[in-house]
């Protein structure tokens, strides 16, 4: 971007803020792996307890508290669920409570459940390990999805895998079957949304973070040589222009349907730097790693259209059914509000990046809820490097 715009330097690569974490029952893998370690030391930008008030209706004290309890909680994660082992069923945080709580399968030994409190998590039994339940949700993979079904989710405090179906569509002869089906999967319990997801480019609109044809979406985060963002706002090869029609670069790589994730290369006097705009709702936020945050913290999104919004994360690992008839998997859903042009823009929990905007149904004046693809899982297929301070 042009040195004269700083705040702008921040779209060619920096994320957008938000605050996310999604736990989920997914057994460790490369994808989970965190790129750096939270700073506890790093106190809560000004900002950012203003966006938490505002959205949350808390006090000050009281968003300072809950963001503390929840960097807590995504340290003690992977301690309780190595503790765990075979018997580890989830994880959540209790915003209420303010801790972590970790649930182990009613036949774990009494050494590992002593082993899972030593942590400092608490402990919920439960009838299925999350093995058992990621299994059932590959099974429903692998079903046809009618229009009807928005996506389907492991959900550990529920114990099973829930299917979301469009309201108004539950009786449709496709819903039905599609349901009957998923049943014979594993342990599903269906549930009604208000609206069919969609993903969340836009046409063209003066002054916007970037450009792809007359396509315009939001940057993501910076990583080393360019910036991630959303897949289906364009394909290799295609060429993408900044907020001020200069040429940005090219996207490298780039996935849709079944992933939702691409990379652009940045050059051209074009540059990244590890920062989310806060657009001045809150002071922009410096990006330190990518360590997921549990299932119930707070998280916030930026982007291009609707700017800064905060929610809560409410799935990990969904597979979502978007109203085009595109299927997209693995991804987070949170209560964040979204709007056209927001895809590709940054969550982010804390000063940890979490993903990029997929899309979602509502709007920022009614509510909604909104999905995005992890970013450990971009930077782990394209051998990326995330940009932190």
């Amino acid at each position: 971007m042009r040195r004269s715009r700083l705040r702008h330097l921040a779209l060619s690569g920096l994320l957008v803020l938000g605050t996310l974490g999604a736990v989920g029952a997914l057994p460790a893998s490369a994808a989970d792996a965190p790129t750096a370690s939270p700073s506890a030391e790093q106190p809560a930008s000004a900002g950012l307890l203003d966006a938490m008030q505002r959205d949350f209706g808390l006090t000050r004290a009281e968003a300072a508290d809950r963001l503390a309890a929840e960097r807590d909680a995504t340290g003690l994660e992977p301690v309780a669920r190595r503790a765990a082992g075979t018997a580890f069923g989830g994880s959540w945080f209790d915003a209420e409570a303010g801790e972590l709580t970790v649930a182990v399968t009613s036949d774990a030994a009494p050494e590992t459940l002593r082993a899972v409190r030593a942590t400092g998590a608490q402990v919920r039994t439960v009838e299925h390990s999350a093995r058992q339940l990621d299994a059932a949700k590959a099974r429903v993979d692998r079903l046809d999805a009618p229009v009807g079904v928005s996506g389907w989710h492991v959900d550990q405090r529920a114990g099973a895998v829930v299917v979301d179906v469009v309201e108004g569509k539950r009786a449709d002869n496709d819903v039905q079957s599609f349901v009957k089906r998923a049943r014979e999967a594993g342990p599903v319990t269906v549930r009604s949304v208000p609206s069919a997801p969609q993903t969340f480019a836009a046409g063209t609109v003066g002054g916007d973070p970037y450009y792809t044809g007359n396509v315009r979406c939001s940057i993501g985060f910076s990583v080393y040589g360019g910036f991630v963002t959303a897949g289906h706002c364009g394909r290799a090869g295609a060429g993408v222009s900044g907020w001020d029609r200069s040429y940005i670069g090219t996207f490298q790589g780039s996935s849709f349907p079944d992933n939702d994730y691409a990379w652009v290369s940045v050059g051209s006097g074009w540059w990244t730097v590890p920062v989310v705009l806060g657009w001045g709702t809150v002071s922009d936020q410096l990006v330190r790693g990518s360590n997921v945050a549990p299932v119930g913290a707070s998280i916030c999104r930026s982007g291009s259209t609707t700017h800064w919004h905060c929610g809560t994360v409410l799935a990990h690992n969904e597979t979502v059914n978007y109203s085009d008839g595109s299927v997209v998997h693995q991804l987070t859903k949170t209560s964040v509000c979204a709007e056209g042009g927001d895809s590709g823009g940054s969550f982010i929990s804390g000063d940890q990046a979490q993903g990029v905007t997929s899309g979602g149904w509502g709007n920022c004046s009614s509510g909604g809820e909104t999905w995005f693809q992890p970013v450990n899982e971009i930077l782990n297929r394209y051998g990326l490097t995330l940009h932190t301070a």
